[in-house]
């Protein structure tokens, strides 16, 4: 029995016509060279207008980072955070490290002033971009 589906690969659809084996007899791998004289070849649709992706809605990760934003630098885990909500930071201390890959990341601030947010805990998986904490 031949049935017919239509499938998607990257984005693009295609038609395609399946024989559906059936009994006790069906081999899971049927003689091909009969399949092959009886099939039709599948051909791809028409070119038609590119289709974009879908979007995902705004998330934390891809938010714009303001002056005193600390952002991670790649995709990862934080693995350990040093600061809290209140510490003093000066530039280029320690504020949190990102594994990736079991590669341990130091994240440091970029400027002096007070941890006034935090927006990850230890764990959590964060994004190239991420906002990880602001300081003032």
């Amino acid at each position: 029995m031949l049935r017919k589906f239509k499938i998607s690969v990257d984005g693009r659809p295609y038609d395609v016509t399946v024989e559906e084996l059936e009994g006790e007899g069906a081999s899971m791998y049927p003689d091909t060279s009969a399949m092959a004289q009886a099939s039709q070849p599948v051909t791809a649709p028409a070119a038609s207008a590119p289709t974009t992706p879908a979007t995902a809605p705004a998330t934390q990760a891809t938010a714009e980072a303001g002056p005193g934003d600390i952002v991670s630098p790649l995709a990862g885990v934080v693995h350990a955070i040093s600061v809290a909500v209140g510490d003093e930071v000066g530039e280029d201390t320690q504020i949190c490290v990102i594994e990736a890959m079991k590669m341990k990341t130091v994240v440091a601030a970029r400027c002096t002033g007070k941890v006034t947010a935090i927006a990850v805990n230890e764990g959590d998986g964060v994004e190239a971009g991420q906002i990880l904490m602001t300081v003032a």
